[in-house]
């Protein structure tokens, strides 16, 4: 399972790079070893909103009672938009695998090969992925990566009989970009 998630991570960030865009945060919650579906960050405003907002992509862990989760985002991209300084390689892709007993931080490092530019001025690249560092078992992790460890697996209290569905439904309204498993899919 987790060589078929770190493909599809380094897939999705492949084809950003391509369009000149990096991809947002994205977290896959697993419920005993079954995918419920990947959830990408809404759009972030710089600073506190961006801190929050990936915090945010524990409600559907939470909600779906995830026993794993797994976060990818990217060092620049997350330190940028969070106002914070630069802790590891960069660029690369990071990914947590996390359990309430704790988390190991992989990271995917790459160098950029310019595709090509736009009049506008955006590039699109390649990424030449390199050696990966050893995993590290509670690997440290930006605050709201650790944020969003932690809360996915703080029950949700929801007064609701499909506290689930609800919670979908109201992050899919903020903006979150959720693509349940069929076995999740309401």
């Amino acid at each position: 399972m987790w060589n078929g998630l770190v493909g599809v991570a380094k897939e999705t960030y492949t084809a950003s790079l391509n369009e000149g865009v990096v991809p947002r945060p994205l977290m896959m919650p697993l419920v005993r070893g079954e995918l419920v579906g990947l959830i990408w960050v809404r759009p972030l405003k710089v600073g506190q909103d961006a801190l929050t907002g990936i915090a945010e992509l524990a409600n559907i862990a939470a909600a779906a009672g995830a026993d794993e989760v797994v976060l990818a985002w990217e060092t620049h991209d997350v330190a940028t938009a969070c106002e914070l300084p630069i802790v590891g390689p960069a660029p690369c892709l990071n990914m947590v695998v996390a359990t309430r007993d704790g988390h190991v931080l992989h990271q995917f490092p790459y160098s950029e090969q310019l595709l090509s530019r736009s009049s506008e001025g955006w590039a699109s690249v390649a990424p030449d992925w390199r050696p990966a560092p050893t995993p590290q078992p509670s690997g440290e992790l930006v605050p709201p990566i650790q944020a969003a460890v932690n809360f996915s697996f703080t029950p949700i209290e929801l007064d609701h009989p499909d506290p689930f569905g609800v919670t979908v439904v109201l992050m899919e309204e903020d903006g979150y970009r959720i693509s349940l498993t069929e076995a999740f899919a309401r």
